[in-house]
């Protein structure tokens, strides 16, 4: 019997914020990015091993990542 299973990682752009940038304090947009690795087989996804969410400021580029809730719902646009 063969099985084919591995990990795909997808980035996803989310609507930004205007926020204050913690390296170079101006008050501008930050992109935000939602990367989420799921494991697959039969090279379709199954269960989602993990979550980044990246923000990014438009300014200098100053990126900063953390890790979504374990238990938080998928973030859609428009929340």
């Amino acid at each position: 019997m063969l099985l084919l299973f591995g990990l795909i990682t997808r980035p996803r752009e989310l609507p930004g914020r205007t926020a204050t940038c913690q390296h170079c304090g101006q008050f501008v947009h930050h992109h935000l990015e939602e990367r989420t690795t799921k494991l697959t087989l039969f090279f379709v996804p199954v269960l989602t091993t993990s979550r980044r969410l990246t923000t990014v400021c438009s300014n200098c580029g100053y990126s900063s990542t953390s890790k979504a809730p374990r238990n938080s719902r998928p973030l859609t646009p428009g929340q």
